[in-house]
């Protein structure tokens, strides 16, 4: 568990801080900040007390912040190519009494070696630009840009990382949009990644997807992915439904 989050934290102009609930606190900004597929994701990792676990393209890095809220991860790195993300997740890790538990590694995930132990994590997660260089209008704000279009990496580049990173029978969590699934799969079996878990994410029932979650096992054997169950965001009346409520936990005290 953390301890009690800072009072003399530095925030820079457009920074402000945010409850994550169990007295975790994170620094965001405009340009760094997380939505609800993060915290899907989190939860859908599911990393285990004694794992060592990374995320590759932390962002303001809410993912390994959420998952200090408890019983976490052993340890967390955060790989992150933008410094001022990478500024933002220190003081928070400062903040929140966490230097024991999570590290900041600013660094290309395409640049990993002789930086970061091959063949050591239980756990890679990451939450990945959904649109393929050139798919749509491109943002002029380069953190948007980097965060949303494959511009600094690729589904590719990801899966490769991760495989390099995690031990045999390790796992990668990832999420994206359904129209990029098939993708998603390639990629994951051209580094040797097998697809084994597989959930569809819908507002409602009368929506179609629109993310979804997958975990693959390094080294794992061919075919037996399961589907899990739809995760619906809302209930019958409009409201968060109850399984998301209990993903959210503290955090939606002030903002659910």
């Amino acid at each position: 568990m953390s301890g009690s989050p800072g009072n003399d934290v530095k925030l820079l102009p457009g920074e402000r801080i945010e409850p994550l609930g169990a007295g975790v606190q994170i620094i965001v900004s405009d340009e760094h900040k997380f939505w609800t597929d993060t915290v899907l994701l989190a939860a859908f990792a599911s990393p285990k007390k004694h794992e060592k676990a990374c995320e590759l393209g932390s962002g303001c890095g809410a993912i390994p912040l959420i998952w200090s809220r408890g019983d976490g991860p052993r340890t967390t790195d955060a790989v992150e190519i933008q410094e001022n993300a990478c500024s933002m997740l220190s003081r928070s890790i400062e903040m929140n009494s966490l230097t024991d538990r999570l590290k900041v590694i600013n660094s290309d995930l395409r640049c990993l070696k002789g930086i970061m132990t091959y063949g050591s994590y239980d756990l890679v997660v990451c939450n990945p630009p959904y649109k393929a260089k050139g798919a749509g209008i491109e943002s002029s704000d380069p953190s948007q840009l980097t965060a949303r279009f494959e511009t600094e990496c690729t589904l590719d580049d990801i899966t490769s990382a991760a495989a390099e990173l995690l031990k045999y029978s390790g796992r990668l969590c990832m999420c994206q949009r359904p129209e990029r699934l098939s993708d998603v799969i390639s990629s994951m079996r051209s580094s040797g990644i097998e697809p084994k878990r597989l959930r569809f994410v819908q507002q409602r029932p009368s929506k179609a997807p629109k993310l979804f979650l997958i975990e693959g096992k390094r080294g794992g054997r061919p075919g037996g992915l399961v589907a899990e169950p739809v995760l619906f965001i809302e209930n019958a009346s409009g409201g968060f439904s109850e399984e998301m409520l209990e993903i959210y936990g503290e955090y939606k005290e002030g903002y659910v």
